[in-house]
């Protein structure tokens, strides 16, 4: 097999996860604000508002307004969890609460780093192979790759707030190709989502790698 020209990995997911769950992390922080919820049922009410929201991608919004979008779809989220999970009224400074929250995620102290993602950086590096980071997260991902000390790794990180366009979509992947000067063909990119990254990547051209980690 040809050796590429670069490698695209996607972020959550693939090189690092959540420890425990994202509903142990919004309800131990809840209990701080003195609201008690059950985790299992924050998570599950977590995963049906994610998967109810739009992609997260601003098409036509300039740069500088990006990171209040991304506040905002964040927050607005977090507000359905609760409101699902029937504990936001239980809120006294919601605002407060999810400004801590949103925060929290833009440090390491939430994720964990996959046990095969370093030595297989590390080898994709000694191969003389460029690697970037392709993602769907927002741009804390900058600061969490910092925090996680992966930056060193990659020569591009491309998310879909700053692009306007959200994987599967084709966009997403010609703006990261386009940082390399590099063809579809002469690239992979490696995901945890079946649609998102394996189809999405394929219908482009770029070998694709689906990485199940479950």
């Amino acid at each position: 097999m040809q050796q590429p020209k670069v490698i695209f990995l996607d972020a959550v997911g693939t090189l690092f996860g959540i420890k425990g769950s994202v509903g142990e992390v919004y309800g131990k922080l809840a209990q701080k604000f003195g609201v008690e919820v059950s985790l299992e049922e924050l998570d599950r009410a977590f995963y049906n508002s994610f998967k109810k929201s739009e992609k997260m991608a601003f098409p036509g919004v300039p740069l500088e307004e990006i990171p209040l979008r991304e506040f905002e779809w964040w927050e607005a989220v977090a507000i359905n969890t609760f409101q699902e999970a029937g504990v936001w009224e239980n809120f006294t400074d919601f605002a407060t609460f999810f400004g801590e929250l949103y925060d929290y995620f833009a440090t390491a102290e939430p994720w964990f780093i996959y046990p095969d993602v370093i030595p297989a950086l590390e080898y994709w590096q000694n191969l003389g192979i460029t690697l970037g980071v392709l993602s769907n997260f927002d741009s804390r991902l900058y600061s969490v790759l910092d925090a996680l000390d992966l930056t060193q790794f990659f020569s591009s990180v491309t998310i879909s707030t700053e692009v306007g366009a959200a994987k599967p979509e084709a966009e997403i992947f010609y703006a990261g190709l386009a940082k390399h000067d590099c063809p579809a063909d002469a690239a992979w990119h490696i995901g945890d989502s079946f649609k998102e990254d394996y189809e999405g990547a394929k219908a482009v051209g770029l070998k694709a790698v689906w990485l199940n980690r479950n």
